[in-house]
């Protein structure tokens, strides 16, 4: 996958993630776009170690639903060190 797929797929799963975690006003644009990539690791590695099989890095709707799983772990994450 390209990395402007990179970018789309990972703002869009950021900025999802972000409003289900209550946290969109603060992460602004690049903070989801960073948000949404890093989350799209953790939510590959997850899936991999759950299912055994890697994710497709191909831009579909399995990869999104699985960068916003992972975005909204990182962003739990985050809040638990954080406090809130």
């Amino acid at each position: 996958m390209g990395i402007l797929a990179w970018i789309v797929i990972g703002g869009l799963a950021g900025w999802i993630a972000s409003m289900i975690a209550g946290r969109n006003k603060s992460l602004g644009l690049i903070g989801n776009i960073v948000v949404g990539i890093i989350g799209a690791l953790i939510g590959g590695f997850i899936v991999n170690l759950i299912s055994g099989n890697p994710v497709d890095l191909t831009f579909s709707f399995q990869s999104l639903l699985v960068a916003i799983f992972g975005s909204i772990v990182l962003l739990t994450l985050i809040n638990l060190i954080k406090g809130k």
